[in-house]
C-alpha cells in the first residue's frame, strides 16, 4: 500500500475516534435478538456430534453408563492404555458401580488418559465447557495425552449465551474459579504455519454423551 494512501487511513480513523457516530438504529442495539433454535436433546445431540467431529473430537453415543464402562474397557485394550487418572471421586465411584475395573493412577504426568465431567456442552461450536469444579481441578483436561469427557444429554446447551446463563444459574456470583472452553484436542499452526495437534493440551479428546432421555 503506497504511504500516502495509508496516511489517508490513519488520519480517517483518527478522525472518527474524536467524533464518535451515533448507532444508525439504538433500538435495535439495545434489543437483544431472541435466537430462533429451539432444538429437542435429540437435535442439540446431533448437532453437538457434527460439529465436535469435525473439529477432531471423538463422539460416542451411550446409553447407559455401563455401556461407558465397556467402551472404555475396550479401547484400553485396544492401546494398551493402563493409566487411568480421574480426581472426581463421585465420578470414579459411578464408573466403578457401573462395571469398572482398570486400577486408577495417581500421577497425571505419566498416566495415559484423563476422564473428567463438564459443565454443558455447546451444541452449536461442539464445545466442552469445563471448570475447576467439574473437571476436577484445572490441570487433567490439559495435561494429559488423552482426554475424555463424560456428560449426559441434560447438559446440552445450543448456544455460549445459553451455557453462561446456566453457569450462572447454577452458581450465582460464586463461579468457579476457572472457565475453559475446549473444542476439540489443542491445535497451532505457530510452527511455519503447520497445522499440528497436541502442543498445548491432549492430543486427542473424547467425548461420550449418556442419555438421560
Amino acid at each position: 500500500m503506497p504511504d500516502n494512501a495509508k496516511k489517508a487511513i490513519l488520519q480517517r480513523i483518527q478522525q472518527a475516534l474524536k467524533h464518535s457516530v451515533p448507532v444508525p438504529f439504538p433500538a435495535a442495539a439495545d434489543t437483544a435478538v431472541p435466537d430462533l433454535f429451539q432444538g429437542q436433546p435429540e437435535d442439540l445431540a446431533i448437532l453437538f456430534a457434527e460439529q465436535f467431529t469435525q473439529l477432531q473430537g471423538q463422539f460416542s453415543w451411550c446409553e447407559s453408563m455401563t455401556e461407558v464402562c465397556q467402551q472404555l474397557q475396550v479401547l484400553a485394550a485396544k492401546r494398551g492404555m493402563q493409566k487411568w487418572f480421574c480426581t472426581d471421586s463421585s465420578l470414579r465411584r459411578a464408573l466403578e458401580t457401573a462395571g469398572w475395573n482398570l486400577p486408577w493412577h495417581n500421577q497425571l504426568a505419566d498416566c495415559h488418559a484423563s476422564i473428567t465431567a463438564a459443565e454443558c456442552l455447546v451444541a452449536r461450536t461442539g464445545t466442552l465447557v469445563l471448570s475447576s469444579t467439574a473437571s476436577g481441578g484445572r490441570t487433567p483436561s490439559v495435561y494429559a495425552p488423552v482426554h475424555i469427557c463424560l456428560a449426559t444429554t441434560r447438559q446440552l446447551v445450543y448456544d455460549i449465551s445459553d451455557a453462561l446463563a446456566l453457569l450462572q444459574q447454577q452458581y450465582g456470583a460464586a463461579l468457579p474459579s476457572q472457565l475453559s472452553f475446549a473444542s476439540g484436542p489443542s491445535r497451532t499452526a505457530d510452527i511455519e504455519k503447520t497445522l499440528v495437534t497436541g502442543v498445548h493440551g491432549p492430543k486427542e479428546v473424547f467425548c461420550f454423551l449418556i442419555d438421560q432421555g
